[in-house]
């Protein structure tokens, strides 16, 4: 299919198409952890008060960090954001259902268990660095993001560096994941309608 067949299709069904991508990745992801010796890392649980004040913590440097973005944008510091990002954006209330519920409980479950659930654990096991299985994962997590221009690859590579923290610290997936979950909610239906129309505006001379 052409880059402009895919933009005339519906947001629902982009939505849909990346949620069975990612799930068929994990499926994936599993199969290789299962068949792998000593493939499948197994995380410990977490006490719920700790699980609140990691997800907290790692939400307000989040949210610092988008803030920042958005004010370096407004000024003109920040490259726009690429044409499939403004395309994915929900623009209907519909399409904001649509991103809450299918899109980014399943950008938060799915890309944080392949990329700090499996691919964190087995650089680390292969490298014999935590460090060095920490930076690898998080600029592979920043390339899978090259649709949104280097710069917002560089925004997904610090992102994934932040995650992979409390992974590293407390032997945890669960915070990153919920973390990842909401941010995608604040950037579908906040941050990203608030950057297009700052964009709109500003073409429109406003």
């Amino acid at each position: 299919m052409r880059q402009e067949e895919i933009f005339r299709l519906p947001r629902k069904s982009l939505y849909l198409s990346a949620a069975v991508s990612q799930w068929l990745l994990v499926l994936l992801t599993v199969l290789i952890g299962l068949t792998a010796p000593a493939g499948w890392e197994r995380f410990q649980g977490i006490a719920p008060s700790s699980f609140l004040a990691w997800t907290a913590g790692l939400i307000a440097i989040s949210l610092v960090g988008m803030g920042l973005a958005l004010l370096s944008e407004t000024q003109g510091w920040w490259p726009e954001e690429s044409r499939w990002v403004l395309h994915l954006l929900p623009q209907t209330r519909q399409e904001k259902v649509w991103s809450v519920l299918l899109l980014a409980p399943t950008a938060g479950f799915c890309e944080e268990l392949i990329y700090r659930g499996y691919l964190l654990f087995q650089l680390s096991r292969y490298s014999h660095s935590v460090d060095a299985a920490w930076a690898v994962s998080s600029a592979a997590f920043g390339l899978a993001h090259l649709y949104q221009k280097p710069s917002g690859a560089l925004r997904a590579a610090a992102l994934g560096a932040l995650l992979a923290y409390p992974v590293i610290r407390l032997g945890t997936i669960y915070p990153s994941m919920a973390t990842h979950f909401l941010i995608d909610v604040l950037a579908l239906v906040w941050l990203g309608p608030t950057s297009l129309r700052r964009q709109a505006d500003s073409q429109s001379g406003l």
